[in-house]
């Protein structure tokens, strides 16, 4: 008669160990129908793609702005695909003005655009060195271990610079506008907005750079295109 084998235990231990360490992804939908990807992280649950709604939550249209010179001179809320170029919404998402995000009704219902203070909860969360109310936190320039290396999507940045999305929030370098109307360094690098702002002319945003682990803060003029991901708390079943 043959021995009971404890490699099917193993096996089964091991399996349950990874699933329930891998990120729980569920969706949310916008009011123009899109689907977007979400995970939990820490006492949030966060999109997993990049906003592209062209309306806001209470069924107003959002401007679009194309042309350069329109944009340089905008002091109200305005959007924009990448290089004016609609196929770049599924993967790229849309690019905000900071007047926009302001309006407190870019996301769906029940969600929203992150403050300064949820980033640095989301970078305490993820980094492998500094947690959860480090005074790494406060910093400018770039901070933290590996915090953009752990939220950067495993494809689709500049070759030897992938992430390894540990937490399934899968930032992807969508570039940025620049306040000239420029759309500038898609591929290398990503730009995301708080809902903070920083100055009369400023606000908080968040950036992952292909060259380096870290993430980086800063204030930045609010007339920026830079893409959005929402957040809502986690919700307790």
């Amino acid at each position: 008669m043959k021995k009971p084998t404890i490699l099917l235990p193993l096996l089964l231990l091991a399996l349950s160990t990874i699933y329930a360490q891998a990120p729980k992804k569920d969706r949310v939908i916008d009011i123009d129908g899109n689907v977007y990807q979400t995970v939990i992280i820490g006492n949030y649950e966060w999109m997993a793609n990049n906003l592209r709604t062209t309306t806001y939550n209470d069924g107003t249209k959002i401007p679009k702005v194309s042309d350069s010179i329109t944009w340089s001179g905008l002091s109200s809320d305005a959007y924009c695909w990448y290089n004016n170029d609609e196929s770049n919404a599924d993967a790229y998402g849309a690019l905000y003005n900071w007047y926009a995000v302001n309006t407190a009704k870019l996301c769906p219902d029940g969600w929203r655009v992150p403050s300064d203070n949820e980033w640095k909860f989301l970078e305490g969360s993820v980094d492998i060195q500094y947690g959860i109310g480090d005074a790494v936190w406060d910093d400018i320039g770039l901070r933290g271990n590996d915090v953009g290396q752990r939220l950067k999507s495993k494809s689709g940045w500049r070759s030897g610079s992938n992430g390894s999305d540990e937490f399934g929030f899968s930032a992807l370098p969508c570039g940025e506008r620049l306040i000239s109307g420029r759309y500038f360094i898609a591929g290398s690098n990503g730009f995301w907005w708080s809902n903070t702002g920083y100055s009369e002319s400023r606000a908080w945003y968040r950036s992952l750079i292909y060259a380096f682990e870290d993430i980086f803060r800063l204030g930045h003029d609010k007339r920026f295109g830079f893409s959005v991901r929402c957040l809502r708390d986690k919700q307790i079943n």
